[in-house]
C-alpha cells in the first residue's frame, strides 16, 4: 500500500512538472535611453506594418520562405503600437501645436537570427506650408542569435528611420539615414 502511494505521488509530482510551462520574455522598440529632445516634433499619425509580422510575438524567418512564431517572447504591445510608441519617442514625442505629420507604411520588419533585422518603409511627411514628402528608407543592422541582438537591432534600425524623417523635416527633402 505504502509503494502504490510513493507510485502515486511520484506520477502526480512528474504530471504536474510537465504541464509547467515557460514564461514569456517581454521585450519594446523604444530604446531605453532618452532622446534628446532636438526641437522638432513630429507627430506619428499612422504606421501600416505587413499583417504576418503584426502580433505580440515575435516573428522570425527560418530559411528562405518560412516563418516561426515565438511563443514565448513577446513585444509589450502588437507590433504596430510598439513602432509607433517608439518612432514617436525618437521624433521627440508629440506636442502641442505639431505642425508636422508622419505617416508610415511599412514594408518589410524581418528578424532574421545570427544575421540581421531589417526595415523598409515608404514615409509621408506633411509640414504646415509645404509640399508633402513621400520618402522611402532601407536599413539593416547586424545581429547575433539572441532575441536581445535581434530587438536592439530593431531599436537602431528605428532610430536610423528617425534621423532620416528629422532631417528631411529640416531639409525639406528626402533624406538617406545615416
Amino acid at each position: 500500500m505504502q509503494r502504490l502511494r510513493n507510485v502515486c505521488v511520484a506520477s502526480l509530482l512528474v504530471w504536474l512538472g510537465g504541464c509547467s510551462s515557460t514564461p514569456n520574455n517581454y521585450h519594446t522598440l523604444v530604446a531605453s535611453e532618452p532622446v534628446r529632445d532636438s526641437g522638432q516634433h513630429i507627430q506619428v499619425t499612422r504606421v501600416v506594418v505587413p499583417p504576418q509580422v503584426d502580433r505580440p510575438q515575435l516573428v522570425v524567418r527560418q530559411g528562405q520562405s518560412g516563418l516561426a512564431i515565438l511563443e514565448t517572447e513577446w513585444w509589450g504591445a502588437n507590433l504596430v503600437d510598439e513602432f509607433r510608441s517608439a518612432l514617436q519617442d525618437q521624433l521627440g514625442g508629440p506636442a502641442a501645436g505639431n505642425k508636422a505629420a508622419l505617416r508610415v507604411d511599412v514594408q518589410r520588419f524581418d528578424t532574421v537570427p545570427g544575421r540581421y533585422a531589417s526595415l523598409e518603409a515608404v514615409w509621408r511627411l506633411k509640414q504646415a506650408g509645404q509640399a508633402e514628402l513621400t520618402c522611402r528608407t532601407s536599413v539593416q543592422t547586424a545581429a547575433d542569435n539572441s532575441i536581445t541582438s535581434l530587438v536592439n537591432a530593431h531599436q537602431a534600425n528605428l532610430r536610423k528611420l528617425a534621423e532620416a524623417v528629422r532631417g528631411s523635416a529640416r531639409n525639406g527633402s528626402c533624406s538617406a539615414p545615416v
